[in-house]
């Protein structure tokens, strides 16, 4: 498949954006059962309108900024080697492989972005499911635990399938970059 550079651009900002999004959501989602399961009684103040609009609005804007740097730090770069991405769509590893120009600085820019995204991500996540598994132990009912439960079995459904495939995806590039 043929794709010019322009749309390999678009594609990788698109793909940036809505993986950081995804991120940020799920850590969003994340607090959003926190308080429901940990505060059930002041939830409704809490989580108001206004509160749920300021925090879907952060880890959209959260995720802009990032996608915005993030290709334009890769998109800033010569390539003169092969035009061919060896990936089944623009991303940043292939795409690095055929820059021409030093690289280390926009890397070091770009992997920094990826980790405070991610890291900022798994530990709301891990955080909010800490108080929430302490919160489920605390009750006395099988019915009740596993109707707490139940409330963030989805979410943490989506936050496995997202993240697994993630690791999946670049360990597995990694893994096999190192290779012989």
């Amino acid at each position: 498949m043929v794709i010019s550079y322009e749309r390999c651009a678009t594609q990788f900002f698109f793909f940036t954006l809505y993986a950081s999004t995804e991120c940020f959501l799920l850590a969003v989602m994340a607090y959003d059962r926190y308080v429901a399961v940990c505060n059930p009684l002041l939830y409704a103040t809490a989580m108001t309108p206004q509160t749920r609009l300021w925090l879907v609005s952060g880890a959209y804007g959260g995720a802009l900024v990032n996608s915005v740097i993030r290709t334009g730090c890769t998109f800033s770069l010569s390539f003169c080697k092969s035009n061919r991405v060896d990936f089944f769509f623009c991303d940043l590893p292939p795409l690095l492989k055929l820059a021409c120009s030093e690289t280390k600085a926009r890397e070091q820019v770009i992997y920094l972005l990826a980790f405070f995204v991610i890291s900022t991500s798994v530990s709301v996540i891990l955080i909010s499911y800490s108080f929430i598994i302490r919160a489920i132990l605390k009750i006395r009912t099988a019915g009740g635990k596993a109707k707490t439960f139940s409330t963030c079995a989805s979410h943490m459904t989506a936050v496995a399938l997202f993240f697994g495939t993630l690791i999946f995806m670049y360990l597995k590039a990694t893994w096999s970059q190192m290779r012989p």
